[in-house]
């Protein structure tokens, strides 16, 4: 599948902004400085699609981008970013309970862990919470051009050990360097 037709469509800040049409939705979801905006504009090849930045926990919104007119690729908020008002994180704890628990077009969740950072325990947390929804999970390693080939296959042992993920199941980018483009496009349609 290549990601032809991509356009930013909108961003919810609360449950009765969430869009709720047919279309099949795919969610982008990780800690806070992650690379979900990078994938997003590595796989629609448009450095603009979502906006990055160097700050962490600039993803406050769920937004919505549509791709190709058949399913919603979705940026979640990042979680785990200190810096935030215990007021603030625990809105974004309720956006991403409400969109998780309220979504019946949702058809697999990336979860992006950082290569160089491995699992960190909200990572742990968040795959729990969505097995536990019954959510179809693909672990998604990114930054993978920052680390040697030795420390990434350290990274993806640990990962298989910490969070009892298969290895097939572990899909590894590079955004910079466009690495694992084709790998994710044919997941998700698989997928939808």
């Amino acid at each position: 599948m290549r990601f032809i037709n991509a356009k930013f469509i909108k961003s919810a800040s609360a449950r009765d902004g969430f869009i709720l049409d047919d279309f099949p939705q795919i969610a982008v979801v990780g800690r806070s400085n992650v690379g979900k905006s990078s994938l997003i504009n590595m796989l629609t090849n448009n450095k603009k699609m979502a906006k990055t930045s160097a700050t962490p926990g600039r993803t406050r919104l769920v937004n919505y981008f549509s791709i190709n007119n058949t399913f919603y690729l979705v940026d979640l908020p990042g979680y785990g970013f200190n810096k935030a008002s215990k007021t603030t994180a625990g809105g974004w704890d309720r956006l991403l309970n409400d969109y998780f628990t309220e979504n019946e077009r949702l058809k697999l969740v990336l979860l992006l862990i950082d290569s160089r950072i491995s699992a960190t325990a909200l990572d742990i947390q968040m795959l729990d919470y969505l097995a536990e929804l019954e959510i179809p999970v693909a672990i998604v390693l990114t930054k993978i051009d920052k680390i040697s080939r030795s420390e990434l296959n350290l990274t993806k042992q640990k990962i298989m050990k910490e969070l009892r993920f298969n290895l097939d199941r572990i899909i590894c980018v590079s955004a910079s360097k466009k690495i694992g483009t084709e790998e994710i496009a044919t997941l998700i349609e698989n997928y939808i």
